[in-house]
């Protein structure tokens, strides 16, 4: 792992930019104490880095839970009962883990992920275009078309173009510039412009810009418009940040509906992120589920115990990782200690950093991930690929991260359904062209409900008269849905003058009576319904 600092350390740098201010906006936007969030970043960082399968997979406070957590710290009674919630979320994060639910990760559509991280890219975009004009309503780290401030995505855009911060945007014009410069020419000419990273520079220019101009009237950038670090006085106010679970609220059942619904939401945006991950990840690594979920509920517990607000990976961080070009876990291990170490040493340094420098940096960050190549690229696969990924994107922008993939996990599975009725990929079917009359139908190994459609369609086909012969050999599990259809077909058949001969393991059976009596009496269909 540490033949890959040079990689990492420069990754884990801009990791710890993009993920203070990130920290800190989703504490703010959860109602919960700012020093949670960063407690959260760093637990993210030491502990589920640590323990993860993911090598360039990065945790931490998320967006996507900062309304249930604000929601959650109300009707439980305050921000120690909400503690609770929050061991018991990852507690039962570790039961998800060792029942292996890890591999629900493995059923999301391609076209899904891919819409999720172009959506997730242009969210960035959005909402950044205000901080780097130096209009700071809204905290850093919102992910939801509806704001805190009242106002929607576009609606705080049109008005940060009327409230421009001048000294904002013009470092905010300036870190942009370094970056791309640093990306596109720079990072060419030699391995220390590989080592030095251009936010990173961006980012002490910053300082440096708020430090020169801090007494010009016009060019100052306000402290509303800094990174705002809670700056402890003493090791005991420092201490003082830290909040303890209320175990005494451990049988209010709110409690407990409130750690599930951590639980199962934090592992559904884990599990979201760790298939995007894997899926940029220029080493093509894949991520072991179960071991993520462990790792997360590990992080969620030890969070809670000592105040912080729930854990998930995040595809900002990770997204930003990787196109830092870190290479291991050791990068999001060590953006966990430069938190840590940041807020004990250096608060006061960190409080220089203009918001609109860190919205430079996120700024690339998105552009990365919803390149315009990619919409093409989508509308090229056709339809069946286009149209979950233009719903996900499109949710994602005017709802929220988990409305949004949920909408294109809805339209995915539309799509199946009809890919499924017009396809017969179940089914190998012989002599219709035939003028004998003579038609063989044989089932797959498994066919269920997906099917059903489709067999309708194939059976309502058969021209009257005709002689199908159903071979169910290889059938290992045959839906009760089907066998039903069968079942009635069976009637219509003597109408329409069809004979049926149906094959199967126990000989051969010319219009039998009752499919499902038939299908009850073979046991071995519903034995094998797992092992197929």
């Amino acid at each position: 792992m540490f033949k890959t600092i040079k990689n990492d350390l420069p990754a884990s740098i801009v990791v710890f930019f993009v993920a203070l201010p990130l920290c800190l906006g989703i504490a703010l936007a959860s109602g919960a104490p700012l020093f949670s969030g960063v407690i959260a970043g760093i637990i993210g960082g030491i502990v589920v880095g640590g323990l993860s399968g993911s090598k360039v997979g990065v945790s931490g406070p998320a967006a996507g839970l900062a309304a249930i957590v604000l929601t959650a710290i109300g009707t439980l009674g305050g921000y120690q009962n909400f503690l609770v919630a929050v061991v018991l979320g990852g507690i039962i994060q570790l039961l998800f883990g060792v029942l292996k639910a890890g591999i629900i990760g493995y059923y999301f559509p391609s076209s899904v992920i891919k819409g999720m991280l172009t959506g997730i890219g242009i969210i960035i975009i959005l909402k950044q275009i205000p901080h780097f004009f130096g209009y700071d309503a809204e905290p850093e780290g919102a992910d939801s078309f509806n704001e805190l401030s009242g106002e929607n995505t576009f609606s705080a855009i049109l008005h940060a173009m009327d409230n421009i911060t001048l000294g904002s945007m013009i470092i905010g014009f300036i870190g942009l510039g370094i970056i791309i410069l640093w990306d596109k020419v720079l990072s060419k000419k030699g391995k220390i412009f590989q080592i030095i990273q251009g936010p990173f520079v961006a980012v002490a220019i910053g300082i440096i810009y708020f430090m020169i101009t801090s007494d010009n009237e016009n060019l100052a950038i306000l402290p509303k418009h800094l990174v705002s670090v809670p700056i402890p006085e003493d090791t005991a106010s420092f201490l003082g940040q830290f909040s303890f679970p209320n175990f005494s609220a451990i049988t209010n059942p709110s409690v407990w509906v409130t750690a599930f619904t951590i639980a199962l939401v934090a592992s559904l945006e884990t599990l979201l992120c760790v298939e995007a991950t894997d899926k940029i990840d220029p080493d093509k690594n894949v991520t072991p589920t179960n071991r993520e979920l462990l790792a997360q509920g590990t992080g969620n517990i030890v969070s809670g115990l000592i105040g912080g607000l729930p854990i998930t990976q995040v595809i900002v961080r990770s997204s930003a990782n990787i196109q830092s070009g870190g290479k291991t876990k050791l990068s999001a291990i060590l953006h966990g200690f430069l938190l840590l170490i940041s807020v004990i040493l250096i608060p006061r340094l960190l409080n220089m950093i203009p918001l609109s420098v860190l919205a430079a940096i996120l700024l690339i960050v998105g552009f990365k991930l919803a390149k315009p190549a990619l919409f093409k690229k989508m509308y090229d696969l056709g339809w069946k690929q286009s149209i979950p990924f233009f719903v996900t994107v499109i949710g994602i922008v005017f709802t929220d991260l988990l409305v949004g993939i949920s909408l294109g996990l809805l339209v995915g599975i539309v799509v199946i359904l009809i890919k499924s009725y017009q396809n017969s990929y179940f089914l190998h079917k012989e002599g219709e062209d035939i003028d004998d009359g003579k038609i063989k139908m044989t089932l797959a190994e498994e066919v269920t409900f997906f099917n059903k459609g489709a067999i309708l369609k194939e059976l309502d086909k058969l021209p009257n008269n005709s002689f199908l012969e159903l071979d169910v050999r290889k059938t290992r599990y045959l839906d009760n849905d089907i066998i039903e259809i069968l079942d009635d077909f069976a009637f219509k058949a003597k109408d329409r003058n069809i004979t049926i001969k149906l094959v199967s393991e126990r000989g051969t059976v010319e219009n039998p009576p009752s499919y499902i009596e038939f299908f009850r009496l073979r046991p071995k269909l519903e034995e094998l319904k797992y092992k197929a």
